[in-house]
């Protein structure tokens, strides 16, 4: 009378190809976005390191990894990909206004430094009540969140402007039309021998 129900995980539809499937609709999604096949190495680069601190913090921690815990990483790598959006976004920004490479690569640490530390530190702040008395069901999810995000917060800021001027200077995979630098600009301008 009732018909049997196909199980959605099957021998083909495992969480590791569902992984894969979704990672690379997101890298699609941010290749047709930023019209660059590397661009979204850059801002995957990060989420690793995330994944990292998720496990620590779950080692450290005693709790075991379950369907709660994946959620919590599944969640932080969205958390980290839009921080490093925004990152990367203020580099290009900085880029179109003719600003040298050095220069945007360091506005984009230092601006951004201060918005990132305060959703980062809202968010484990508001984790903590919850990892401390939300009971085996929410503390793998909440430890998850809380050293992915630890962890990922300050390697997104270094990360990600030390592997962009890797991709522009190095490897010259990323064009960047302008002034790579600022300072040596300004110095030349000044004649030499001048004394101020």
């Amino acid at each position: 009378m009732f018909k049997r129900q196909p199980n959605s995980i099957d021998k083909g539809t495992t969480p590791e190809i569902q992984s894969a499937v979704a990672t690379s609709r997101g890298a699609a999604w941010l290749s047709g976005t930023f019209r660059h096949s590397i661009k979204p190495m850059l801002v995957l680069a990060a989420a690793p390191y995330g994944v990292a601190g998720a496990l620590i913090a779950l080692y450290l921690m005693g709790s075991s990894f379950g369907f709660m815990a994946f959620l919590g990483i599944a969640s932080l790598i969205g958390v980290i990909v839009s921080h490093v959006i925004v990152l990367f976004d203020f580099i290009e920004e900085m880029h179109e206004k003719g600003e040298p490479l050095e220069l945007a690569l360091l506005d984009a640490g230092i601006v951004r430094l201060r918005p990132v530390m305060i959703t980062v530190g809202a968010a484990i702040l508001a984790l903590f009540p919850l990892a401390m008395h939300g009971g085996p069901l929410w503390q793998p999810l909440c430890y998850a969140q809380i050293g992915g995000l630890g962890v990922a917060t300050f390697i997104t800021l270094l990360l990600v402007p030390v592997l962009y001027s890797i991709f522009v200077l190095d490897l010259k995979i990323v064009k960047w039309e302008g002034p790579l630098e600022g300072a040596k600009e300004g110095e030349s301008n000044s004649p030499k021998g001048e004394l101020h």
